[in-house]
């Protein structure tokens, strides 16, 4: 039997799923016969791409719209069983620059989100993607989900203030919500436009242009890379396993590599 064989006739809204990650969770239920709808504004900065939907876009609905618009997130909400909030401003360099843009994006969008499903569905299990960049400075490691929080970034205080209002809906209103503190995703589909987020594959986009790899220092600080497809499985599989509780979980490979090792590893593989 599939492991995602009780994903067959659920209905799933992804926000933001024209993304890499929301992308790729779509995907994934769509070939396990899940019922799916994408909803994404398509902003010019991040992520969002019809490409990334091309191969099932006959298989899904796809919805124009922001997640702070009230109606459109409380029309997209209804009767879904799960509820992906993939949405957001994911650049921690813009957060700094740019506050109250990722306050409205990462903080009020997904109040709006929570209070559609409190109002109109509130069964639906909903999924929060926040970040390594809530722990920022690390003082120990592994790093566990009891790591203080030492955020370096208005994008990790945002995200951290997002899983708080995830865990108060479940506290006060009942509501089954799973929160993912995703350390550095990499694969399909990302988008490779700038550097402000994505790393591995804006190393990659230089590579295959030829231009240099640069590694400022030593190199020698670990990162848990993690590819998008592994990403989409966990989330999903977590998100159908009805006995699992509300709770915050970190998700990674498990494996630090160095930061040399690999740009090293894009050196070697990647036709420039």
């Amino acid at each position: 039997m599939s492991r995602f064989s009780n994903c067959k006739g659920m209905r799933i809204l992804i926000a933001g799923g024209a993304g890499m990650i929301g992308s790729a969770i779509a995907h994934l239920a769509v070939r396990n016969g899940a019922k799916v709808t994408i909803l994404d504004a398509f902003l010019p900065m991040y992520g969002g791409n019809l490409f990334n939907l091309a191969e099932i876009r006959s298989s899904i609905d796809l919805v124009y719209g922001d997640i702070r618009d009230r109606e459109v997130v409380r029309q997209a909400v209804l009767d879904q069983d799960l509820v992906f909030n993939m949405a957001a401003q994911v650049s921690y360099v813009d957060s700094n620059r740019e506050p109250f843009f990722d306050l409205d994006v990462n903080c009020k969008g997904h109040l709006t989100v929570l209070e559609a499903c409190r109002l109109h569905n509130r069964n639906a299990t909903l999924i929060f993607p926040s970040s390594r960049f809530v722990y920022g400075e690390i003082e120990s490691n592994p790093v566990s989900e009891r790591h203080p929080y030492n955020c370096l970034s208005i994008y990790g205080v945002h995200k951290l203030n997002g899983e708080k209002y995830y865990q108060f809906y479940h506290r006060a209103h009942g509501m089954r919500t799973l929160i993912f503190r995703i350390a550095n995703p990499f694969g399909p589909r990302q988008q490779m436009k700038h550097s402000k987020y994505g790393i591995v594959n804006w190393f990659i986009r230089m590579a295959m242009e030829g231009r240099p790899l640069t590694v400022f220092g030593d190199g020698l600080q670990k990162r848990d890379y993690v590819f998008v497809e592994d990403l989409a499985e966990a989330m999903l599989l977590a998100a159908l396993k009805v006995d699992l509780p509300h709770g915050v979980f970190n998700l990674g490979s498990g494996v630090g590599t160095a930061f040399r090792d690999m740009v090293k590893a894009i050196a070697a593989e990647v036709p420039g």
